[in-house]
């Protein structure tokens, strides 16, 4: 597999959306803990609403069909929520769940660490996954 310019400029868009995507899952997830909810159930509820924000903007931004391309929305809606799932839910909270618990890292700060695993395999569910539509003859 070749890195294209292509790829490059869509981890870079990928970036940008995945910086506000991660201050709305933080800010919903740190303003549920500072009003008592266990960090665990804020952490899904910060997911909820950030992947559907990542879908948004990844389908229009990031992943824009091209004029060749047929691509199902609740088939990519589908495979995005899947594919956040298995990064930003299930593993991250096993990152979370260690960070704070066995190596006694805040959680607030938790959250962050872990994006240095989730951010990468996010982008590449994504482009190879998610958005991939298929080719129109």
């Amino acid at each position: 597999m070749s890195i294209t310019k292509e790829t490059v400029l869509q981890f870079i868009k990928f970036g940008f959306v995945g910086a506000a995507n991660t201050l709305i899952s933080y800010a919903t997830y740190a303003l549920l803990v500072y009003f008592g909810t266990p960090y665990i159930i804020a952490s899904i509820c910060g997911f909820i609403v950030s992947t559907f924000n990542a879908f948004f903007w990844n389908n229009v931004f990031v992943f824009k069909k091209q004029k060749d391309e047929k691509r199902n929305l609740w088939k990519a809606l589908v495979k995005t929520f899947l594919s956040y799932a298995g990064t930003s839910l299930v593993l991250n909270n096993i990152l979370l769940a260690f960070f704070v618990e066995i190596l006694h890292i805040s959680k607030y700060i938790a959250p962050l660490i872990s994006l240095v695993i989730t951010i990468p395999l996010n982008f590449l569910l994504n482009k190879f996954w998610s958005f991939k539509g298929e080719k129109t003859e």
